[in-house]
């Protein structure tokens, strides 16, 4: 018989809390409860999950490899649920979509918007990450469509076109190189750079080039997001590296000049991906339809 869900979520309660007390109070019973169903978890599995002290607890060898099992369980029953209640609901799919920054910030969410309002029968779950982080849940089976920036490696991946941007430098209107008449990347490279993470693509792209001029790229702070980058340019501590449409959208408010880079490579491909075995799909194939068509629009 297998462990019932209710004593694997909390499991994972205890396990992230370090505390079965307070597992019991997130879970809403009382922890003579929680303790005896933690007890017949490890007389299910036969071996001890938690090491139990007045601290609270730790989890044992055998607990760490339960967690990750425990955890991706967990997210396919709360999947499925939101699935049955889509059905119940009269809405007949959900789609999970995940997208880099840069399609984020620019045109993805009004292509999703118009996407919606065409077939109301699905529903979008859509979050923002990484390129690599994209290709990686796609892989697993994690998520059914991505939008990546082309360069990232897409074994396994049925890709096609999506949209494109440009590299673009972001300062003070005040700078020197804003009223330059064209913008190049060795122009900036003196200066101090406010930029996104290094797992970001465009990082990658951007030392690839630095590398090729024999230079250094002078980075100063590293951010998450878009807008982090242009508050910090804002307050003075360098020039910003950004894509020029999700920089533009930001800079008049906050008097900054966008500049786009001139050289062809700073020009990148942005690409929808879906792994080859969900393709068929067809809710898959319209909306992977749809987007590839937005380009064209």
């Amino acid at each position: 018989m297998l462990p019932d869900i209710d004593s694997l979520a909390l499991f994972v309660r205890a396990a992230e809390l370090r505390s079965l007390t307070k597992a019991a109070e997130a879970s809403h019973i009382g922890l003579a409860a929680a303790s005896r169903r933690m007890q017949l978890l490890e007389h299910r599995f036969k071996t001890t999950l938690f090491e139990r002290s007045p601290r609270g607890v730790e989890l044992t060898a055998a607990g760490a490899a339960l967690l990750p099992h425990a955890k991706a369980l967990l997210h396919e029953v709360n999947d499925m649920q939101a699935e049955m209640r889509d059905h119940a609901g009269g809405r007949k799919g959900a789609l999970r979509v995940l997208a880099n920054t840069s399609a984020m910030t620019e045109s993805l969410p009004a292509d999703l918007a118009a996407f919606s309002r065409m077939n109301p029968d699905v529903r979008l779950a859509v979050q923002e990450r990484w390129s690599g982080e994209i290709v990686r849940s796609l892989q697993a089976g994690e998520a059914d469509v991505g939008i990546v920036v082309e360069g990232v490696d897409t074994e396994g991946l049925e890709t096609r076109g999506y949209r494109t941007d440009r590299i673009a430098v972001v300062m003070h209107s005040t700078h020197p190189l804003a009223s330059a008449p064209e913008m190049r990347f060795t122009d900036v490279l003196d200066d101090d750079l406010i930029a996104l993470e290094s797992d970001a693509s465009m990082m990658r792209l951007l030392t690839q080039q630095a590398v090729i001029e024999e230079r250094t790229l002078q980075l100063r702070v590293q951010v998450r997001s878009f807008e982090a980058v242009c508050r910090m340019v804002q307050a003075g501590l360098g020039i910003g590296v950004l894509p020029f449409e999700g920089a533009s959208m930001m800079a008049e408010a906050l008097g900054l000049a966008v500049r786009p880079l001139v050289e062809p490579w700073a020009v990148r491909s942005m690409l929808v991906c879906v792994k080859k075995e969900r393709a068929g799909n067809v809710s898959v194939a319209r909306l992977v339809d749809h987007l590839v068509g937005a380009r064209r629009g």
